[in-house]
């Protein structure tokens, strides 16, 4: 179990997750329907389910350039602590698990099901022909608001939609700063990211210019939320605060010249960011 959790960061879930509980909290004050602990918990089972397909699918397809990577030779699949058909079995399972999970939801998300896996499976393959695929990486974790969103009312609606749009952003944007470290063994492998196709000074430029623009749609929804229900005050927008200060802040530790920094500014700077702003907003529903 262990070695599984590793295989697929078990621990990344908190970068989706958070946006993926304010879109069902956000549905719920929307809908004025009562809070369902039955359909929280389909809620992140979904997200489980989804997050583990999708990443045990990335870890089988890149074994054979993971093993030619230093920084990733001793991942479990190609260190040999777990087998390629061993993590395939595992990709199948997890992905029945989600759509089956969805079958209890509603119709809804249960039609859009295999949508939602083509994209986050998909991404896998992009890295091969197109230095978009940290877009596609992002527009799978973006589908987390607008599903829990759609899970409680059945309804596509802006307010999630926007949240969706600024998780894609911002999720893009650090996948950035995270392939710099490959810049050079990407070219060398013909794979294609932002870092070996533009270098590491634009793609920096490109990853500010995206987390300005996740900051942006964070501000609407805070602007558009206050606007709708005057209940919400200082909380979320302390929240949208510490989010976007923290986006600026990771962008002070990577330098084209140092990724000494890579780590802190990809997994914990953000970690803390989606949780603190998932917290508040959700607090500022209930209080």
């Amino acid at each position: 179990m262990k070695n599984y959790l590793s295989l697929i960061k078990f621990s990344h879930t908190i970068f989706a997750l958070p946006f993926a509980l304010v879109g069902f909290f956000l549905a719920t004050l929307e809908s004025g329907s009562a809070l369902s602990f039955r359909l929280f918990a389909l809620v992140v089972l979904c997200m489980v389910f989804a997050r583990s397909a999708a990443m045990a699918f990335n870890r089988y397809l890149d074994r054979d350039i993971d093993e030619r990577n230093p920084r990733t030779a001793t991942r479990e699949i190609p260190a040999g602590i777990i087998r390629p058909q061993s993590a395939l079995w595992f990709v199948f399972t997890s992905s029945a698990l989600f759509i089956f999970t969805t079958w209890w939801i509603n119709p809804l998300c249960f039609a859009l099901s295999p949508v939602a896996l083509a994209v986050i499976l998909g991404y896998s393959f992009t890295k091969r022909f197109t230095a978009l695929c940290h877009f596609v990486l992002g527009l799978g974790l973006s589908l987390a608001p607008i599903g829990a969103y759609l899970s409680v009312t059945g309804e596509f609606a802006l307010l999630p939609l926007l949240y969706s749009a600024a998780v894609l952003l911002w999720v893009s944007g650090f996948d950035i700063i995270y392939a710099l470290q490959d810049e050079d063994f990407d070219r060398s492998q013909l794979l294609h990211s932002a870092p070996a196709t533009l270098g590491k000074n634009r793609a920096l430029m490109l990853s500010n210019a995206l987390h300005l623009f996740s900051g942006l749609f964070i501000l609407t929804a805070a602007y558009m939320l206050s606007q709708q229900y005057p209940v919400f005050g200082w909380i979320h927008w302390l929240g949208a605060a510490v989010f976007i200060g923290l986006l600026i802040y990771q962008h002070t530790l990577v330098k084209p010249n140092d990724l000494s920094r890579v780590n802190l500014a990809f997994f914990t700077t953000n970690g803390i960011a989606s949780l603190v702003f998932g917290t508040l907003v959700i607090a500022d529903i209930y209080l």
